[in-house]
């Protein structure tokens, strides 16, 4: 049987301590952060955060995807202005990746993965298999919901120093 040990917080409240599922959460949060870095570096050598590159597979989606019209229409918009769009994506995948694998900014970096691989799994409806991209969209809600950097990441450090933030 594990014993839940428990600490007592400075404004009085209790908090559990279980190491064995802030483990769990961080093996997690390494493995989707290295899932961004590896998609950003695959999509750049594709060609896909050039103009030409991110408009033809955002057009494609538009063709093939079952997602809604109004969804459609965002999407549109992104593809008609693919030269800022591009290199934002781009940006938002190093970014979200390089914060979930150190464990800074968990929550934030956890909850904009969770919009950003949400958006992609409506976008993909109908060309690719439901599931694929459905776990890694709950895996990052767990991610912020979890507080997934506290253990094995740079939020540790700074909840240390500042316990209250819900930033980490």
């Amino acid at each position: 049987m594990t014993t839940i040990a428990s600490s007592l917080r400075s404004d009085g409240t209790t908090v559990a301590r279980q190491p064995q599922a802030a483990n769990g959460l961080a093996i997690v949060r390494v493995t989707i952060g290295a899932m961004f870095v590896w998609v950003f570096f695959e999509n750049l050598g594709k060609g896909l955060y050039t103009p030409a590159g991110y408009a033809g597979l955002i057009n494609y989606y538009i063709k093939a995807s079952h997602c809604p019209a109004a969804w459609k229409a965002v999407m549109g918009l992104a593809a008609n202005h693919a030269t800022l769009a591009a290199p934002l994506q781009g940006l938002t995948e190093i970014s979200l990746g390089i914060l979930l694998v150190i464990g800074l900014l968990t929550r934030p970096a956890a909850l904009v993965a969770f919009l950003f691989l949400g958006s992609l799994w409506i976008s993909e409806w109908g060309t690719s298999w439901i599931w694929e991209l459905l776990v890694s969209v709950l895996a990052s809600l767990g991610l912020a919901v979890g507080r997934a950097g506290r253990r094995w990441g740079v939020d540790a450090w700074l909840a240390q120093r500042w316990p209250s933030s819900p930033w980490w």
